[in-house]
């Protein structure tokens, strides 16, 4: 029995258009899994020029995860899901966090939208008996200077992550996560695309290199599997070691 094969099974990845998600939606893919894929832009088409994005043979739809509203009203195009992943998320640099509205924006979307998207696939979920995960960050371990508001909101994944385990495991929901330390995706360019920046970074990973989003998908495949049946509400530190000092 190969504990890795998903033929048959049906998953959804929010945020699965490019980066991190896209990187988990394609492992599934890749073993067998049918996978949906919730995106910002309005096509799979709009994501032919991004680099870290791969949509061939996965079913894309648009949908602003950060309208509570609009998630609320989507229509579902299955009855029962096997693994929703929940990937979806941003950063505003240059300070805009420290207001109000950028603050806003950004939990709405790293955060808000997770309770949305759960409360909308729970009964799809339930049927399925499936798992969930919830994609967080290495960020909810430490401080980060200049972004309190990605900080905040992932800090806050984690904890929705462990509550949400405890809430829906007598509906056979299993909910874990992933916490990515520094990976090489669009929201991180600012500091990857730095030299001295990213020599700066390395010099505190371990490994002495970026995460990918294999890295990722790894996680996120163990956590979905068999072979972490008995695990409930925890979220997988996967960041090189960078937090081991």
């Amino acid at each position: 029995m190969n504990e890795l094969d998903f033929s048959g099974k049906t998953v959804l990845v929010v945020g699965g258009s490019s980066g991190i998600g896209n990187g988990i939606a394609r492992a599934f893919l890749e073993r067998g899994a049918t996978v949906h894929v919730w995106g910002t832009r309005r096509s799979a088409s709009d994501y032919a020029d991004s680099p870290d994005s791969s949509l061939t043979d996965l079913h894309y739809a648009q949908l602003d995860v950060s309208d509570a509203a609009s998630v609320e009203r989507c229509v579902l195009p299955f009855a029962s899901l096997d693994v929703l992943v929940q990937a979806q998320g941003t950063v505003l640099y240059d300070r805009q966090e420290f207001k109000a509205p950028a603050f806003r924006k950004v939990l709405d979307v790293n955060l808000t939208s997770l309770m949305a998207c759960a409360d909308r696939c729970f009964e799809a979920l339930k049927a399925a008996r499936g798992a969930m995960i919830i994609v967080s960050s290495a960020a909810a371990f430490h401080s980060t200077r200049g972004n309190p508001a990605y900080n905040a909101s992932k800090t806050g994944a984690f904890g929705l992550t462990r509550t949400l385990a405890e809430a829906w495991a007598r509906d056979g929901i299993r909910v874990n996560g992933i916490a990515p330390g520094l990976v090489d995706t669009k929201l991180t360019r600012v500091t990857t695309a730095d030299p001295k920046r990213l020599d700066a970074a390395l010099r505190r990973i371990p490994l002495g290199r970026l995460g990918t989003a294999a890295d990722m998908a790894g996680g996120a495949l163990f956590l979905a599997s068999p072979l972490s049946a008995y695990m409930l509400g925890q979220t997988l530190l996967l960041d090189g070691g960078m937090l081991l000092a």
